[in-house]
């Protein structure tokens, strides 16, 4: 059985990522998935563990962006009953309940420096510590891992510990963007609109020429999974009918209205990015009076980072 079909497309890029991904599910090595968001990276992950000598034992996922800070080492590793407020029972957290089979930590980039020493220990020892206790627990699991952003810049920024990254990045695979395979664009469309009619018991509409034409032509910045949830709308709205270029978004059939400029237009006189950059953070800290997560949130950067960029530029971090 290809359990790889579930990936739709025929492009050039396509094919040799999977070429990729078959050979690295038939061995145990650790895999780093790359690539923007709503590319399609755990349906990928699935795909490897289903072909995978695992694919009959445990596949847990975990969002490492979705928990605080001070509850995903508790997530990943478990706790002792008693280790911390709240802690009224222990836990063998994730890596224990996949004893034996695959877990998958998507969104990596966001794993808390204080997280990252901890999960290198697995992957060099298989132990793993739980909070609290002073044994650790060895268990056989294999590690799948996730980005959506390049993790060089986040070691370059002191954020992501370079020592993880080589141990995680042994077979990289990295899914190109929806806009950078655009022969798949039609196949993914036609699949989604055909998946939804069946999902929701309705007939399904279809493309016309003109309609197909101006998907391929629209950049995706949200990738297959903006697509995926345009198809859904289309399937539901014009049950039976004919998608012609006026049933879709607005951004699509007029891209020049969608035309990616700046956030901030650069002065002719230049400026000084350190100020800027420390004024930007004096702002969100400003307005959510202090919170550092609230304040990393508003400048999109994990609360380490921001941590970091507030002692490089004098703000008090204690």
């Amino acid at each position: 059985m290809d359990h790889f079909k579930t990936i739709i497309g025929q492009s050039p890029a396509l094919d040799s990522l999977i070429r990729s991904a078959k050979i690295a599910a038939s061995t145990d090595v650790t895999i780093l998935l790359k690539g923007e968001t709503g590319t399609g990276k755990e349906v990928l992950a699935t795909a490897i563990q289903k072909a995978s000598s695992r694919a009959n034992k445990k596949f847990i996922t975990l969002n490492c962006a979705a928990l605080p800070e001070g509850l995903i080492e508790s997530e990943l590793f478990g706790h002792k009953k008693g280790s911390f407020t709240g802690a009224s029972n222990g836990s063998q957290g994730l890596f224990q309940a996949a004893d034996g089979g695959t877990l998958f930590l998507d969104e990596i980039n966001s794993l808390p420096l204080s997280v990252q020493g901890k999960l290198l220990r697995f992957l060099d020892s298989g132990e793993c510590l739980p909070v609290g206790e002073t044994s650790p627990v060895k268990v056989d699991v294999r590690i799948i891992a996730a980005t959506n952003t390049d993790l060089n810049d986040q070691i370059a920024a002191g954020d992501f510990r370079s020592d993880l990254y080589y141990r995680l990045n042994v077979v990289p695979i990295e899914l190109p963007p929806l806009a950078q395979r655009t022969e798949d664009v039609e196949h993914l469309a036609k699949h989604f609109i055909s998946l939804f009619a069946n999902t929701h018991s309705i007939t399904p509409p279809s493309f016309s020429k003109n309609a197909i034409k101006a998907l391929k032509t629209y950049h995706w910045p949200g990738n297959v999974r903006e697509l995926r949830n345009l198809c859904e709308r289309l399937s539901i709205l014009l049950s039976g009918n004919i998608i012609e270029p006026s049933n879709l978004p607005s951004e699509i059939t007029n891209p020049k209205n969608t035309t990616k400029t700046a956030g901030f237009v650069l002065p002719d006189t230049g400026l000084q990015l350190d100020k800027l950059e420390a004024d930007l953070i004096s702002q969100a800290l400003s307005r959510t009076q202090g919170n550092r997560s609230q304040s990393a949130r508003l400048l999109g950067l994990s609360r380490d980072t921001l941590l970091y960029r507030m002692q490089k530029h004098g703000f008090r971090t204690q």
